[in-house]
């Protein structure tokens, strides 16, 4: 296996939008050494590939680990439903598969009218929504905030918090988590 760890530093160096010097200072090396590395015509020892990597927000096993072939667009056969789930009189619709591993988990919520998701525990990260039809009632704690169709919302999930259809139409409405919760 041919490893060009000098390019694959570059493009990583670029992505977080960093020049030659910026990276060398962060690490304590010249920026002569960093172009000779990102052209391939010296080694990093493993100690300083690790100082590299950690300043540019990776790892060797991320670094090093094979380019995933991970599937980018997701038919309605790969979607998980769970229809008249307990208490939301609606269904949920997980859109990508295995999401849990992500960094966010995105669903599709239809609420029917006097439907609730359970009660989510707080934790770290946000929470997003975007309304397709009717409306809902967001309850964060002892807030009630009220979004209806082409309204989003977005809150940090800091206190018990779930989603309320206390309407008498269905609601429908996509909701994206992270990290995931759902």
């Amino acid at each position: 296996m041919n490893v060009e760890i000098g390019e694959r530093l570059k493009r990583l160096r670029l992505q977080r939008g960093l020049t030659q010097e910026e990276l060398a200072d962060r690490c304590e090396l010249s920026k002569g050494f960093i172009s000779l590395v990102e052209r391939d015509l010296t080694s990093p020892s493993i100690a300083t590939l690790q100082d590299l990597l950690v300043s540019l927000g990776s790892d060797l096993g991320r670094f090093f680990a094979a380019p995933a072939d991970d599937k980018i667009v997701f038919g309605e056969e790969d979607i998980s439903v769970k229809e008249d789930a307990e208490g939301i009189r609606g269904s949920i619709r997980w859109l990508v598969p295995a999401a849990q591993k992500n960094e966010m988990e995105p669903i599709l919520v239809k609420l029917g009218p006097g439907g609730e998701t359970d009660m989510q525990d707080p934790h770290e990260g946000e929470e997003i929504g975007y309304v397709l039809s009717g409306s809902l009632v967001i309850e964060l704690g002892e807030r009630r905030v009220k979004a209806k169709k082409d309204e989003s919302f977005c809150f940090k999930p800091a206190a018990p918090h779930r989603i309320v259809n206390p309407g008498k139409a269905p609601c429908t409405f996509l909701w994206v988590s992270t990290p995931p919760t759902f």
